[in-house]
């Protein structure tokens, strides 16, 4: 078994230390480097044997990164790691972010506290960039989001908000395609989003929802434009349309952003099909539960605030729709347990946590994102010596990093099924460890250590 990581000593380094230096000390600097940026600071760790491609993981804050580094740690699988930590990143004014987003590797990227505090000049103030997601997404190329949950998948066009209304304002920039919004919304970025949504359709056999405002909104009217025009001369059917063709409607503002696409861009299109219904944006909200409750397999195209209004909905409907099963279970005498049911009937959303989320870029690879909203409470209850405030509190349950860590090497690694069922038998390890009882995380990082052996050892 390798020499452990010091895991409180690099939680005590990030709130008064100096982390960079400790990680520096750990990792060592790795020759690879992202095309134009012969000055980027990237690590690497893990053992590079079996012909592993690595996976590029930002190290950002609290667990975010206490849990990368142990999960890490724990697989030794090959890896990149960028710095991207709060106080690193307002130092050095969202450098790392480029560095990331143009590494051409398949990405690894948490989210965390948007208002993370940092020392700028010996006073506090929130770090520039927040969350970062919005300057990295911009930095990379970044042109949706997609979220596949039970028989849902969401395709979230991005970066694009908020929505143009002012029609005498409304513009396309012949010279980038930037649609007139306050955020600039990127129209290529727009076209890559909504072609992957069709290709999805078209692989899958799955029916395609459209779900945009192109009535309301200007940016709406342009996305539901240009997936008019991506149609055009392919074997897709529109089993429900709106009243007006939006390509007919937003022909020059549409034609503008086409100009701009690869001359290939339709390339092979005229061999995809499947079903598409066109719907206003806020009726998919309630069809998302029928298509749920009838485990109808379905992919949804939305905007940026309309994916993210949909996606909570996706998390969030599984519990609400177990409560009111138990309900009626209950008003009619039935001694069923709703939770067991609910696995019986072949559902398998729980509640969200467990849900993929994957960035596509239009040049590079994707990046799988995930979500830590309490992980700095829960940090700073480990390094306070209270890790379950007297038992009150569960201790920090790192799964989450072991199943993206398993969803990202498999996709950087298509066809290798020695790793992929390496992977799986370590995410079964994880699972015996932490069932049912879920140990303390320095306890349960020290079993895992002792439990897994390492990829390449």
């Amino acid at each position: 078994m390798s020499t452990p990581l010091d895991l409180l000593q690099i939680a005590k380094e990030e709130q008064n230390g100096d982390l960079f230096k400790l990680l520096d000390s750990i990792y060592k600097r790795s020759a690879l480097k992202p095309v134009g940026f012969n000055d980027a600071i990237i690590w690497e760790g893990g053992n590079f044997v079996g012909d592993v491609k690595p996976v590029a993981h930002a190290f950002t804050d609290m667990f975010a990164l206490n849990g990368t580094l142990m999960a890490l740690d724990v697989l030794g699988l090959p890896f990149l790691g960028v710095p991207m930590m709060a106080q690193f990143r307002h130092d050095t004014n969202l450098a790392s972010l480029e560095w990331f987003g143009k590494l051409d590797y398949i990405a690894l990227k948490w989210s965390t506290a948007g208002d993370f505090l940092v020392n700028d000049g010996g006073k506090k103030v929130v770090v520039a960039g927040k969350s970062a997601n919005a300057p990295l997404r911009t930095a990379a190329g970044v042109y949706c989001n997609v979220r596949p949950y039970g028989g849902i998948t969401s395709i979230r066009f991005m970066p694009g908000l908020p929505y143009s209304q002012d029609k005498k304002k409304f513009k396309i920039d012949p010279e980038t395609g930037n649609i007139h919004s306050e955020m600039n919304t990127p129209g290529i970025r727009m076209a890559y989003a909504a072609r992957l949504f069709l290709k999805m359709v078209h692989d899958t056999g799955m029916i395609g929802r459209v779900a945009t405002k192109p009535t309301q909104a200007q940016e709406d009217a342009i996305n539901a434009g240009i997936i008019r025009w991506l149609m055009a001369g392919t074997k897709f059917k529109l089993k429900r349309q709106y009243a007006v063709d939006a390509y007919e409607e937003h022909r020059a503002n549409v034609d503008a952003i086409v100009a701009l696409l690869p001359k290939d861009f339709k390339a092979g299109m005229e061999n995809w099909g499947g079903d598409i219904y066109e719907h206003i944006a806020d009726t998919n909200f309630g069809l998302l539960l029928h298509d749920m409750i009838r485990q109808r397999p379905c992919i949804v195209y939305a905007t940026d605030l309309d994916g993210d209004r949909l996606t909570d909905l996706m998390a969030d409907a599984a519990d609400v729709l177990r409560d009111w099963g138990q309900i009626v279970l209950d008003r009619v005498g039935s001694q069923v347990d709703m939770k067991q049911l609910w696995k019986d009937m072949g559902f398998t959303m729980t509640n969200g946590k467990d849900m993929t989320s994957i960035m596509y870029r239009v040049h590079g690879a994707p990046i799988y994102e995930q979500t830590l909203g309490s992980a700095d409470a829960m940090l700073m209850r480990l390094l306070d010596g209270d890790e379950t405030v007297g038992g009150e509190k569960q201790p920090y349950d790192p799964r989450i990093h072991f199943v993206l860590i398993n969803e990202a090497y498999k996709a950087a690694n298509p066809g290798n099924e020695r790793l992929a069922n390496w992977l799986d038998e370590q995410l079964k390890a994880f699972d015996r460890i932490y069932s049912p009882n879920r140990p303390l995380y320095i306890e349960g990082y020290q079993a895992l250590k002792a439990a897994i052996k390492p990829w390449g050892v």
